[in-house]
């Protein structure tokens, strides 16, 4: 019998947003201090006591294997969707699932907290929630007993954001249905779904290429983001008199061009002892 799980990475997708850098790499494993995206989720749980974790993957398989050291993948050659791929959970939960979108980079997460509020009301599923931040992400309202409301529909509470922190009872795990769900088609089905707010803390979605510099900018500025208006894999390979010669440049793993070579707007990669160029 697989032993249970008490967290859960949603590191499942094509990747689209991210252009060119899904044809190197899915984005869970790209680095920000050195560190994978989706390792940063798994410290993140693990610094709560979350330890037995699994995540789930489509695009690119072993190569998130490869940086899923200590987490149990589970592949997912159909994808399932943003609720669907926790049915590799299903059946293996004892109390809570705590889950957490892999794309996100965020250094501590109140996943105690979220577990302690899901438990002590008895919730189906809980989200954490932060006061909303303005920009592009839908809404989330509440009621007055701090109930999520279905989407679009505005209440009393709110308007809060999802930070992508959730809490699923096997109760909720059950409602999934065979083949690919979403969250949202799931929410009315809920018995009990809490919104548990929280002061906002250290949280960056690097949902594409662009986002990806410009969070190794801000957070990597001697490391992925070292060559201003560009990203430096730990791996790459950065050519003397870059920072003149390269603009908004992905220089992938094993990256190496040539030390006279300008270019802007491109991803570069080894694969198979080749140099790749992609266009961003």
């Amino acid at each position: 019998m697989p032993e249970p799980l008490e967290g859960f990475l949603l590191a499942a997708g094509m990747g689209l947003r991210m252009g060119a850098l899904s044809q190197c790499l899915p984005k869970p494993a790209w680095t920000l201090r050195g560190r994978p995206l989706l390792q940063w989720g798994t410290e993140a749980m693990r610094s709560e006591g979350i330890t037995r974790l699994a995540c789930n993957a489509h695009l690119w398989p072993e190569r998130l294997r490869a940086v899923a050291e200590g987490i149990e993948v589970c592949e997912e050659p159909e994808l399932l969707g943003s609720a669907g791929g926790l049915r590799h959970a299903r059946g293996r939960v004892e109390t809570e699932l705590l889950s957490w979108n892999a794309d996100v980079w965020a250094e501590a997460v109140p996943f105690g907290r979220l577990r302690a509020a899901h438990r002590q009301a008895r919730a189906t599923l809980s989200w954490l929630l932060i006061p909303h931040p303005g920009g592009p992400w839908n809404p989330v309202w509440m009621d007055e007993q701090d109930r999520v409301l279905p989407k679009d529909v505005v209440g009393p509470k709110g308007p809060f954001h999802f930070t992508g922190a959730a809490a699923w009872s096997p109760e909720a795990l059950a409602l999934l249905p065979e083949g690919p769900s979403e969250v949202n088609d799931l929410r009315p089905r809920l018995p009990f779904h809490l919104g548990v707010v929280v002061e906002p803390f250290a949280w960056r979605e690097v949902g594409t290429a662009d986002a990806l510099i410009q969070v190794a900018a801000e957070l990597a500025p001697d490391q992925e983001g070292r060559l201003p208006g560009c990203y430096v894999h730990p791996t790459a390979l950065m050519p003397p008199g870059a920072a003149d010669r390269l603009t908004r440049c992905v220089l992938g793993p094993g990256a190496a061009p040539m030390p006279s070579f300008a270019d802007s707007d491109a991803l570069w990669f080894e694969e198979r002892g080749n140099q790749v160029r992609l266009g961003l």
